[in-house]
């Protein structure tokens, strides 16, 4: 499907409930579709059709009437519901799932080669599933192939699995890599903190804002792996890989990371096939959730629902929520957000990552909330190696005082227990290299009795 091309869009709902297309076609734009027409249906799911058969077929008329080239669907379809609904429409007529939909953004935005190789995992395992189908479809000498279920070909499966292997081990090995570059950070002296929250909450214009309005040169040349751009743009996933910036509060160098936007009902093979770049998350020693505070109080908490249920399981770090966007709304529609939202979001930091609102209280709460350091005292002889390790000790802690006398320099201070540990066994070998004292060397006496 090419850009631009026509569709209709259409959610079916529980009977108790009203559907809601304003998500999905959001979606489509993203994905470059033009959307021409929708259709929603308030019913039980259907086995043989997802929707009642009398509204596939208004969903027929409607294709006609409009020309539309394809349909998208806000629910996930079977297999055979795929090719149920694509019998009743005119041929070449495509149809598209949700799930499929997402995996089409992500194949557009995966511009990195970890990013390229999640997408095409996940493409994968949704495909997987679907190979008994058409095999039977295959027997029956159908061709579902037009109708958005793939030709069938009997050694895919086996291709599929090898496939899917392959790129596990090689997502497994790109995951080692950046577990070694996280600790590798920390031991630099950094806190790593994660952005997270919904698509289009306003990760990335936070991003920008703390990275910029903050100091961002001290330790410039320890990190150059890192991206110093973050786009901002009023778009759904935005953001697919990581991005990561340098900041610092008053007292902490932090690393700022980006990650991709949580979406709802995601199903699980499709958040394990991110668990790559997720890992910048559930890694992070603090993590920021941000949420878009002009959205409506309902739409706030589902959000917050699909955000936790993504963090629930692995995430280990404690998490600040940010009620970001509040330069829309009035100071009393906050107060009644916050209040409704104490047990999704207790204890929030309302800003306004645009138009820089209360930067400087979050700022003062991620230093609050980061894991703390442990204060330490060194004595150190009066060498250049001391001065190389106190120079060391800038570069990975917050130096509280430093004192020198005649031989010896005091340097007080707080760091991670791991900077302190490595400082420690430093001082330890300084002050064992200058204590030691060559002995002079003693005359040799003659042998009194070999005269």
């Amino acid at each position: 499907m090419t850009d631009s091309s026509s569709v209709i869009v259409a959610a079916r709902c529980p009977s108790t409930e009203t559907a809601d297309l304003s998500e999905i076609t959001d979606l489509a734009i993203a994905a470059g579709y033009s959307v021409v027409g929708t259709l929603t249906q308030s019913r039980d799911e259907d086995a043989a059709y997802h929707f009642g058969e009398g509204k596939v077929d208004q969903l027929a008329v409607k294709v006609n009437q409009s020309g539309a080239e394809a349909v998208i669907i806000d629910n996930r379809l079977g297999p055979y519901q795929t090719y149920n609904i694509g019998g009743k429409l005119p041929t070449g007529v495509e149809v598209i799932d949700r799930f499929t939909l997402i995996l089409e953004i992500f194949g557009q935005r995966a511009n990195t080669r970890k990013a390229q190789l999640q997408v095409e995992l996940a493409e994968l395992r949704y495909e997987l599933p679907r190979i008994e189908a058409k095999a039977s479809l295959a027997k029956r000498d159908e061709r579902p192939g037009f109708m958005g279920l793939g030709e069938y070909d009997e050694s895919r499966e086996q291709d599929i699995k090898n496939q899917i292997s392959r790129i596990t081990q090689d997502l497994e090995t790109i995951a080692q890599k950046e577990e070694t570059r996280r600790e590798q950070r920390r031991e630099s002296g950094f806190d790593l903190v994660a952005l997270a929250g919904y698509t289009n909450a306003g990760k990335s214009t936070l991003l920008r804002r703390l990275a910029s309005d903050l100091s961002i040169t001290e330790n410039e040349d320890q990190h150059p792996d890192l991206l110093k751009t973050a786009k901002s743009e009023d778009q759904l996933f935005t953001t697919l890989g990581t991005t990561t910036r340098r900041a610092q509060t008053q007292r902490r160098d932090i690393l700022l990371t980006d990650t991709v936007g949580f979406i709802s009902e995601l199903p699980h093979w499709l958040v394990e096939s991110f668990q790559s770049t997720l890992d910048s998350v559930y890694r992070a020693d603090l993590v920021l959730l941000v949420v878009d505070a002009s959205e409506s109080l309902d739409a706030m908490r589902e959000k917050l629902v699909t955000s936790h249920d993504t963090l629930y399981e692995r995430n280990e770090a404690p998490i600040i929520t940010i009620l970001n966007k509040v330069d829309l709304i009035s100071d009393t529609e906050l107060q009644k957000k916050v209040a409704a939202l104490d047990a999704l979001a207790p204890n929030p930091v309302a800003v306004s990552a645009a138009e820089d609102v209360n930067i400087e209280s979050l700022t003062d709460r991620i230093e609050q909330e980061l894991p703390a350091w442990q204060k330490e005292r060194l004595m150190l002889p009066l060498t250049d190696e001391s001065m190389s390790l106190v120079s060391w000790i800038y570069d990975h802690g917050h130096v509280e005082n430093k004192h020198y006398a005649t031989d010896q320099v005091t340097i007080e201070f707080t760091a991670r227990p791991a900077i302190i540990e490595q400082a420690r066994s430093k001082a330890s070998e300084l002050t064992e290299l200058s204590s030691y004292q060559p002995k002079s060397p003693q005359p040799i006496e003659a042998d009194s009795e070999s005269d």
